[in-house]
């Protein structure tokens, strides 16, 4: 397993943020922080663990977790950004607001 750098993990949450149509978190420190949080979890773990989530230990039990979380579309949706808000919705970024806290759907189930 090759690390990565802050450069292909940015490169990587472009690509999602396009792939699924949204915006990546508009405030620079904080959206550097979660990409840093990002690669630090790929280097650990050898894949792109939610910055915001803790490892269970293996990738099987940590797959609902692994960036974009299992739970980021319906965040978005219902809530304009993911929990840990390394993404929000177009509407969202249109609105010049923030993203905000939310809950933690991981609890729910």
């Amino acid at each position: 397993m090759s690390e990565k750098t802050k450069e292909q993990t940015r490169l990587f949450t472009r690509m999602v943020a396009e792939k699924q149509g949204w915006k990546l978190n508009p405030d620079p420190a904080f959206y550097e922080d979660l990409v840093e949080g990002l690669m630090n979890n790929y280097n650990r773990y050898g894949y792109f663990l939610c910055p915001c989530r803790d490892s269970d230990g293996s990738r099987g039990a940590d797959k609902n977790s692994i960036c974009p979380c299992l739970w980021s579309r319906q965040d978005i949706q219902e809530y304009g950004n993911c929990f840990c808000a390394l993404y929000i919705s177009q509407s969202l970024a249109a609105s010049g607001k923030q993203p905000s806290s939310i809950p933690d759907r991981r609890y729910e189930m």
